[in-house]
């Protein structure tokens, strides 16, 4: 009876742990109004207040006083700001030589101080801020394109330059529209008594440059030609929604421009997996999901919670609470892809989340990251941050640390030792394929913290770089599988495309063991010579992580088995690695890994930084990336290797 009760519960726990199931909800966004049920639904543009207007100072005696402040101490520090313009030879750095931060960091400082100003104009309300707010709007009206370089298109016919002619909508630019949209709806009657051509030049390059190419031209992001879009499309419909929403007169056009970003909307949303899972990792969860919540919260504001059903659909719920069930620890998130291993986490944002799907585990999650006296920024979450502060403030702080979480349709586990504890280890693996988005080609690799400080890493992404998303993304060292924690078979690496894939990737999590596996042989060309690569990646609880691949191959050539660590490392005796890490409050804290010393041979090299794109490797992860790599002395065509990794 008890051997029938624990199949029974495991059984259970599998069955709660997937959440696909059944079928979901199609076009959730767009199949509920037409275009003139939401054309009455929508407050119209003058009627609409979705915060307070400058001269309300009632209404912004509410908002939190030490967020305003800070906007004040800022712009004060900057009021004699010389507004640069930005020359074509810093456009051109991204062609030429491959850079795109000289150009950013000035476009983005531009914007964000021209945010912090408007929001020190409310907050004081003397005018003293009004010119330098004039010269940014004015200056970045002036500009030739308000993306950035590195989203240009690479023809020939642009070369590093935009086509001032043809405005096409990137994430920049869409976010410029929303900033200008604030200024005018919080400083339009300050900007008319200079002149009224402020408000007419903006709403003019804001219908140009984003409405008019949104609705007469298609842009790759949206999705509209059968792809399935990243977060470029919630991220950009977001700003679009906000901008329409606040300069958009004619009711009709306004009505029509927010049903076609509910049918764009509806693109990303509609083959977003059931089980919630971003495969661009938790770093671009908060342009992703966070940016399609804030497309609900302004639809909202918009229409008397006319949009609130869409709370209560549960693949949007999973996709809220994917942050909380990708955390590894305190200070590090799960990173697989071009995900950071520290994700921020904006608090307030995630707070209102879960308070809207009533799930008490995310706005615990979210108090925990809270910072007071952050500068509010224009923005539907900086704006709702400064009338939220008392309840946020008080509200309970508190880790979930999910025990295991099992994502079958994104395909990746993640466990550990105690259920709201980092205490112990944490081991989390993927499946999936090599086309996700921001991909690695990484399918099988795993990580392993302990106390939740990394032992077994994913390296991540590095610093952005005209390679990162070109043709020659997979020369870049920490996007190829002998890079992460898996192996070059015969001379071969993982490939990218959608048809290498894992095969028969499963969890099955118990009281005292929690297993993933699946087949990698897809994984590899068929210069590998594999006909199978079975991967088992075992939690011991309170005891130990173990590895075992068995291959079955139809050429016994090189095999060499890779594993990253950001920890010191070294071959203390054959059989045995020891990796030097650190407890969370910097003791010394030794792990042994040990192997067949019969079956393989192991060496440790550090990773040298060496280029621009390996700063962001740096900023991640200090100085010290080490791969561990395990050659096998004599491979047969049926093989068993084992890994064991515990506390030394």
């Amino acid at each position: 009876m008890k051997t029938v009760k624990k199949a029974i519960t495991s059984v259970t726990i599998l069955f709660l742990l997937s959440c696909s199931l059944h079928a979901q909800e199609r076009n959730l966004l767009s199949g509920k109004y037409s275009a003139a049920e939401l054309q009455h639904m929508l407050i119209p543009t003058e009627d609409w207040t979705p915060f307070p207007r400058i001269d309300d100072r009632e209404g912004w005696a509410k908002a939190n006083g030490d967020m305003m402040q800070a906007c004040i101490r800022t712009a004060e520090a900057s009021m004699d700001y010389d507004w640069p313009s930005i020359p074509a030879t810093l456009s051109l750095l991204f062609v030429r030589d491959g850079n795109r931060s000289r150009y950013e960091a000035i476009s983005f400082r531009k914007r964000h101080l021209l945010a912090t100003m408007i929001m020190a104009e409310v907050a004081e309300n003397r005018g003293r801020f009004v010119d330098p707010i004039i010269n940014g709007v004015w200056s970045i009206c002036e500009e030739s394109w308000w993306g950035v370089p590195a989203h240009l298109p690479g023809e020939k016919d642009y070369a590093g330059l935009a086509d001032v002619s043809r405005p096409f909508i990137d994430l920049f630019a869409a976010e410029t529209g929303k900033v200008l949209a604030w200024a005018d709806y919080f400083l339009g009657d300050r900007f008319d008594a200079v002149s009224p051509q402020i408000r007419k030049r903006i709403r003019g390059e804001i219908a140009f440059r984003l409405l008019d190419p949104f609705m007469e031209r298609d842009h790759w992001w949206t999705g509209k030609d059968g792809s399935i879009p990243n977060n470029w499309n919630p991220w950009i419909c977001s700003n679009l929604l906000n901008t329409v929403l606040l300069m958009e007169k004619d009711g009709q056009k306004r009505a029509a421009v927010v049903n076609e970003i509910l049918h764009v909307l509806d693109n990303f949303l509609n083959p977003y997996p059931p089980d919630g899972g971003c495969d661009e990792g938790p770093g671009y969860w908060n342009v992703a999901t966070a940016s399609l919540h804030d497309n609900i919260v302004l639809l909202n504001l918009a229409s008397n919670d006319a949009f609130r059903y869409v709370y209560q659909n549960e693949k949007f719920r999973n996709m809220g609470r994917y942050i909380y069930r990708a955390q590894a620890g305190e200070n590090y998130f799960l990173n697989f892809a071009d995900a950071s291993p520290r994700a921020g986490v904006d608090a307030c944002m995630v707070y209102r989340f879960g308070k809207d799907i009533d799930d008490r585990d995310m706005m615990d999650f979210a108090a925990f990251y809270r910072k007071p006296g952050v500068a509010a920024s224009t923005g539907i979450r900086s704006l709702c941050a400064l009338f939220m502060q008392d309840e946020f403030q008080n509200a309970p702080q508190r880790l979930p640390l999910p025990r295991e979480v099992w994502l079958p349709d994104l395909q990746v586990m993640a466990v550990r030792d105690r259920q709201g504890s980092s205490d112990g280890f944490y081991l989390a693996a993927k499946g999936g394929h090599n086309s996700e988005s921001h991909n690695h080609n990484d399918i099988g690799n795993f990580v392993v913290f302990y106390d939740g400080q990394p032992l077994l890493i994913d390296v991540g992404s590095g610093t952005y770089t005209a390679r990162t998303f070109s043709a020659g993304r997979y020369d870049i060292w920490f996007n190829r599988s002998d890079y992460h924690n898996l192996p070059t078979i015969n001379g071969c690496t993982q490939q990218p495309g959608r048809r290498f894939e894992a095969v028969a990737a499963s969890c099955r999590a118990g009281k005292s063991s929690a297993t993933f596996s699946l087949d990698l042989a897809k994984a590899y060309p068929e210069e590998a010579a594999v006909n199978s690569w079975k991967r088992t990646v075992t939690l011991n609880r309170g005891k130990n992580v173990v590895i075992r691949d068995m291959a079955d191959l139809k050429k016994a050539g090189s095999v060499v088995q890779h594993l990253m660590t950001c920890c010191p490392t070294e071959v203390t005796q054959p059989g045995r690695l020891i990796i030097h890490a650190r407890t969370k409050d910097g003791q010394k804290a030794d792990f042994a890994l040990d192997y067949s010393p019969e079956q393989m041979r192991a060496e440790v090299e550090k990773i040298a930084f060496s280029s621009e794109e390996d700063e962001g490797v740096r900023n991640n992860w200090s100085d010290g990336i080490y791969r561990i790599s395990f050659h096998m002395t004599a491979p047969g065509l049926k093989n068993t290797w084992t890994f064991h990794l515990g506390k030394f």
